[in-house]
């Protein structure tokens, strides 16, 4: 058997990038399912969710409740009813809310 090594073809740094920008290509869309008490009045966030290229995972807040479906859209059935109106709230990262070109936070309902 012969023992055949080869040497890397990035340095850390360059090789942490590239992983970085894999990872980066190929993250989901975060979201967070929004509920709105009357119009307007009064809201809180229910869950948060990924959308991945063909499926969305969501699970609540409290952990309790999770689903797949094939988009985040779908996912607002299981939370909408007579008294809350559900919302897909777009997410673009930790701390910071995803701004339209008007500067407001991007709902869809």
């Amino acid at each position: 058997m012969s023992s055949h090594t080869t040497s890397p073809l990035w340095d850390e740094q360059g090789f942490a990038a590239f992983l970085r920008g894999l990872a980066e290509d190929d993250a989901p869309r975060l979201f967070a399912v929004g509920l709105e008490y009357g119009e307007r009045h009064d809201a809180h966030v229910a869950a948060y969710g990924m959308a991945f290229d063909g499926y969305t995972e969501a699970i609540s807040r409290d952990g309790t409740f999770r689903v797949q479906t094939t988009s985040p859209e779908d996912v607002l059935r299981y939370f909408d009813d007579e008294s809350v109106s559900a919302h897909v709230v777009w997410l673009s990262g930790p701390s910071t809310a995803n701004l339209d070109s008007a500067g407001e936070t991007s709902c869809v309902k």
